[in-house]
């Protein structure tokens, strides 16, 4: 129905004349991209080029896929003052190209002038781009690319994130890391966490230039707004989920349970990641199953691995038949989501709080084949297997006879 109302209301809008009540148009989403410029970044060590010239060429790439409705700028932090003055150093932020509609070619020629020089002011760098980002109501986000950790202290860039989150602007930060090092790492994820953003480490030019296309493309289309839940130690204490994104927290080792209602006719899908926001050791897996009420096991995705990861998904369908008895009123069933995982961590890890998780969950009309689930696979290859089988009869009847009429034809010589 809300469908229906929307496409109706947007018909009529369209055929009658603008007014001054008119609802607006969507304000453009405003991205900042903030890159390290500091001297650290003369580092040879992505794919045999520094992470200057890697920087750059994603630059290049990402500007030339920007969506035309986005307002983009260009912040850099490090990238002039190279002297050993602590104080000077650390207000060495500016902003390398204004948030706007975007002239590809300026923005690329800004971006090719840039060259390591200086100290890593994160901090500062993302106050700057708060403000280079304020007005309006738009989307917001600021994508952060970095190899060191800020050398600005006492002002903790993590504080400054909490910070940013707190005016209530709806501003976004995500963090890209260049070196899988665990301090570094643990700083752009309190960064990025701290504004509900995600931290993602790149060792490769291809890795670095899709994530930040990734990003900017979700400024453009924003997703669904994770609603926030919190998963049971059992099924018949769990929360019950509707279609929808979740989040949650779950601990090494810990089994979370959900439920969702299904009637027949309709299909569960579900998937989860578990994000490793802490360094953990090499071997890990997850599990989701759905369960019923009753403990029988319905159907189960899982994933594992072995070495560093960020994050970790599996998924599962499971189509409830329809009911042989039309006349009878669909049976609602209860199923039950179990989500664990293996995950471990060094001794000198902390293991409070538990590692993000995201669930999606949603609810949709069973395909016509559904209600036949044991035809699924081999059910449907029946055909094929007998006319192999046949195939073969056939072959080694006529092999047999051709071999006995050479046997007779060399008797009579």
């Amino acid at each position: 129905m809300g469908i229906l109302l929307a496409t109706l209301t947007a018909g009529l809008g369209s055929a009658l004349p603008a007014s001054a009540d008119e609802t607006p148009t969507k304000a453009s989403p405003k991205v900042e991209l903030v890159l390290d410029v500091s001297g650290s970044m003369r580092t040879r060590d992505i794919d045999g080029q520094s992470r200057m010239s890697a920087a750059k060429h994603a630059f290049n790439e990402v500007l030339d896929a920007v969506p035309e409705q986005v307002q983009l700028g260009i912040r850099t932090l490090g990238a002039d003052y190279p002297g050993d003055d602590r104080k000077v150093g650390c207000k060495d932020t500016k902003q390398l190209y204004p948030v706007g509609p975007l002239d590809r070619t300026e923005a690329k020629t800004a971006v090719a002038t840039l060259a390591p020089t200086g100290w890593t002011p994160i901090g500062p760098a993302l106050l700057g781009a708060a403000d280079d980002l304020e007005g309006g109501d738009s989307t917001r986000r600021i994508v952060l690319i970095s190899d060191g950790e800020d050398t600005c202290g006492p002002l903790d860039p993590c504080e400054v994130a909490r910070d940013i989150a707190a005016r209530g602007i709806h501003l976004v930060i995500d963090t890209l890391g260049l070196v899988p090092n665990a301090k570094i790492r643990q700083q752009l994820t309190c960064i990025a966490e701290a504004t509900g953003g995600t931290y993602t480490a790149v060792q490769h030019t291809d890795e670095l230039s899709g994530r930040v296309k990734q990003l900017v493309d979700r400024a453009a289309e924003p997703v669904v707004t994770p609603v926030a839940t919190k998963g049971a130690d059992s099924c018949t204490d769990a929360p019950e989920l509707k279609p929808g994104l979740y989040t949650d927290r779950e601990k090494f080792a810990e089994h979370r349970w959900y439920k969702v209602e299904l009637l027949a006719g309709q299909e569960l899908r579900a998937s989860v990641s578990v994000f490793a926001d802490r360094a953990v050791n090499n071997d890990y897996g997850m599990l989701l199953r759905a369960v019923t009420t009753h403990g029988r096991e319905i159907v189960r995705g899982s994933e594992s691995g072995t070495g560093r990861t960020d994050a970790i998904s599996s998924g599962l369908r499971y189509p409830k038949p329809e009911q042989d008895d039309d006349d009878a009123k669909p049976a609602a069933e209860t199923v039950c989501l179990q989500v664990s995982n293996s995950f471990s961590a060094p001794a000198s890890v902390k293991t409070t709080p538990g590692m993000p998780l995201e669930l999606t969950v949603d609810v949709v009309d069973a395909p016509d084949e559904a209600a036949d689930v044991a035809a699924f696979g081999l059910g449907h290859g029946w055909w094929l297997l007998g006319l192999l089988t046949l195939t073969g009869l056939i072959v080694g009847l006529l092999f047999g006879w051709i071999s006995r009429w050479r046997i007779a034809v060399w008797r009579t010589r």
